[in-house]
């Protein structure tokens, strides 16, 4: 199967993307979480967020077919902001791709996609994060150019 990426400009398609933004938001969460995925979040992140700057969503479809028909993979950036810092960027905050087509490089082409977008849009870097146990994602994203930054320490 041939796929093609787009980006989606309209906040109305980008909220027909809320079950499937949850869905793979709520998986990554519970693998580091016992908390409930909030109900809800995608689309309010998308309400609050989708004209920002550092907002994109790129989905991957089967090329040829009717935009929004059947999403194989989606990456969707949105702002982190340092609290102390007050400074911006970019950060995925979901990257999906169907089971059926993993390892194939879709999520390798989603964020590539993604981060040329925003390059046009000014942003030179872009974020993303790992569970600390998490090696086969921290070794992904190290292969894609990522570097580890600054490690964030959680108390329970």
């Amino acid at each position: 199967m041939k796929l093609q990426l787009r980006h989606v400009t309209s906040l109305e398609e980008a909220l027909a993307q809320s079950a499937l933004l949850d869905a793979s938001a709520a998986e990554f969460h519970a693998q580091y979480s016992d908390a409930p995925y909030p109900a809800g979040g995608a689309e309010r992140c998308l309400r609050q967020h989708f004209q920002a700057p550092e907002c994109v969503l790129v989905v991957a479809e089967e090329q040829g077919a009717a935009p929004g028909s059947r999403v194989w993979g989606l990456c969707f950036t949105g702002p982190f902001t340092d609290p102390l810092l007050g400074t911006t960027q970019p950060m995925v905050l979901v990257l999906h791709v169907d089971p059926s087509l993993r390892h194939r490089g879709v999520a390798r082409e989603l964020i590539a996609h993604a981060d040329g977008l925003l390059f046009v849009r000014g942003h030179a870097t872009l974020a993303a994060r790992a569970g600390h146990n998490d090696d086969a994602l921290i070794s992904m994203g190290e292969r894609w150019g990522f570097v580890r930054a600054w490690e964030l320490m959680v108390r329970e």
